[in-house]
């Protein structure tokens, strides 16, 4: 069994603030094959730059998850982290084969589940 998902201690005590984060985590390294041809679009003058842009990118689209649900991106409730979780799983099936989204929707829902 794994022993770290996202950055997270798994045999640590979790808070819903460290999920929020590992969910920030999960979406940028997911995404970040897509995020790359915003990369071609625009004048980024550095690699830590265009690193800042992926991850305010992916936080704005998990905001409006957030918001979508009625709830607070900067006190997350477990409830609002599984309903946040599902709403991110569908829009990620634009983009990601149903493989990926459940291995990564499993890893998230792991951190929930500590809570």
């Amino acid at each position: 069994m794994k022993k770290e998902i996202y950055g997270i201690d798994l045999t640590k005590e979790i808070t819903s603030l460290m999920v929020r984060d590992a969910i920030v985590r999960c979406f940028v390294k997911a995404h970040s094959e897509t995020l790359e041809y915003m990369k071609k679009d625009f004048n980024f003058e550095s690699k830590k730059e265009f690193e800042q842009m992926k991850k305010l990118n992916v936080e704005a689209s998990i905001k409006l998850q957030f918001e979508k649900i009625g709830a607070d991106f900067n006190n997350p409730s477990k409830d609002s982290l599984v309903k946040v979780l599902e709403g991110l799983a569908k829009f990620s099936a634009n983009f990601r084969g149903p493989e990926i989204i459940k291995k990564h929707y499993g890893e998230i829902k792991q951190l929930i589940e500590k809570l």
